[in-house]
């Protein structure tokens, strides 16, 4: 798609909202806001301009139009969890600039990378470890793991082209379906989790914290982890089994790194408290931003990172602004009464069901509809709220709805080589055809489908969650 036939798409969503009269019991300024997140929602997904950029001209039409006083309009930045995944970035940047998340990686490959599959399980379980704390896939598995992964694959001569099957495309396409899965594993394991939390809390008032959400994934995600790399190995194996090459390489570079540095040593002490205080919440009521800031705080002071770190750190500052200005977004448009209105109108749909044929139902047009999403930050945004209020008037429990769209919210982004940011970078590598990916990844969805509805639920009964 064309610049220009992408603007006349951002354009005409919000003109086409403002041609439909103003329902009954909506004010014209509610009418206005719905046009103008309609406008950002398309613009989000057809992208004229990066996501960031997007969001900051909707919030300056919230205010120029007089939609939203300015206040109103920049109150998303006020938003505690806009400072958590802005400080979370930062952290990020402490693990790569430091030198632990290599450390990390060779670390697991030198204990189970002597085979093919211990070392496609040592790459995922870095990226696992990492995904505690970093909500950036793409630095977690793109900056770290991607990196040390495509090395291996090179040692065994196995490049882009005729040798890819030797073990590269094995391995990258291991370690990125697994990505998502840690995505979908922690609050911080991708960067709209947030947004998902907050607009479930806003649409539910069920607040979703680090521990509860990681509680909720534990064993579907374990299960998945454990069992994709098998399957894949299974039904695209690498020509390459045995693999003590990378032991000894993990080995040799662990030594060439010498012991830990102080960096690393900080890095890693700031690591374990910054997931020890998210997880113990409940017990002292520091709120999981001001641990962030307290994390990046002490990076900075102990010199693992420098100020010029943290202002040059582009990427956060661009998902501060879209988090931000889609949080005021979101909580304004229910403010307004527009997803009530929804929620009535939508009921009808499901009117008659069990809900649990409706939570089935609506829960694969909901993951599948991912295929049109290049972002799962989009896909929330622009799916997240109608769907959990139509399981809702369906009479789903309200934790149940939430969990589900929150987890498949990420584990979608299996489908293709596009789903989320890191997509494209393994894919790119050149060692997996489009083909096999789009094949493989539907493969992947029913699996994942199926271990986080059947093993989720029951274990979700077990914890009393409905």
């Amino acid at each position: 798609m064309t610049l220009i036939f992408r603007w006349i798409a951002v354009l005409g969503a919000a003109v086409i909202v403002l041609m439909i009269p103003v329902p009954v019991g909506i004010t014209p300024a509610s009418w206005h806001l719905f046009a103008i997140f309609a406008a950002t929602i398309v613009g989000s997904i057809v992208r004229p301009l990066p996501a960031g950029a997007i969001v900051f001209l909707g919030v300056t039409a919230l205010a120029i139009t007089k939609t939203l006083t300015p206040a109103q309009a920049l109150g998303g930045y006020a938003e505690p969890l806009a400072w958590l995944v802005l400080s979370a970035f930062f952290m990020s940047r402490g693990v790569l600039k430091s030198g632990l998340g290599r450390r990390i990686a060779f670390v697991f490959i030198r204990a189970i990378g002597h085979h093919s599959l211990g070392l496609a399980y040592a790459l995922v379980s870095s990226d696992v470890l990492l995904a505690t704390v970093l909500p950036s896939n793409s630095a977690r598995a793109g900056g770290v793991v991607f990196p040390i992964t495509r090395s291996i694959a090179e040692a065994y001569d196995s490049t882009p082209g005729p040798s890819a099957r030797q073990l590269g495309a094995y391995l990258l396409f291991t370690v990125y379906q697994c990505d998502v899965i840690a995505c979908a594993t922690f609050l911080t394991g991708q960067v709209s989790n947030v947004l998902a939390v907050r607009l479930a809390k806003d649409a539910t008032g069920i607040d979703i914290s680090y521990a509860k959400w990681l509680t909720g994934a534990a064993v579907p995600a374990l299960l998945s982890l454990a069992f994709v790399p098998w399957l894949l190995m299974q039904v695209y194996p690498p020509a390459v089994k045995h693999t003590p090459d990378a032991a000894r390489m993990a080995a040799a570079e662990l030594h060439r790194m010498g012991p830990m540095r102080r960096e690393e040593k900080t890095m890693l002490a700031v690591f374990v408290l910054v997931a020890a205080l998210w997880m113990t919440a409940p017990l002292h009521h520091i709120d999981y931003a001001i641990v962030a800031m307290l994390g990046v705080g002490t990076l900075v002071v102990t010199g693992v990172l420098t100020w010029n770190d943290v202002t040059g750190e582009r990427a956060a500052f661009d998902v501060f602004i879209w988090y931000g200005g889609l949080v005021r977004m979101a909580g304004a448009l229910g403010d307004s009464g527009l997803t009530a209105r929804f929620a009535q109108a939508s009921a009808g749909i499901s009117a008659g069901w069990e809900w649990g044929a409706a939570l089935a139902v609506l829960l694969l047009v909901y993951f599948y509809a991912h295929y049109g999403f290049a972002s799962i930050t989009a896909h929330i945004t622009a799916m997240f709220t109608p769907f959990l209020l139509v399981l809702l008037a369906a009479g789903t429990p309200p934790l149940l709805a939430v969990l589900f769209l929150a987890y498949f919210s990420n584990l979608s982004a299996s489908l293709t080589h596009f789903g989320t940011t890191t997509a494209p970078i393994y894919f790119g590598a050149g060692y997996v055809s489009q083909r096999d990916w789009w094949r493989l990844g539907l493969l992947i969805s029913a699996v994942t489908i199926t271990i986080w509805t059947v093993f989720g639920l029951l274990w979700w009964r077990v914890l009393g969650w409905w």
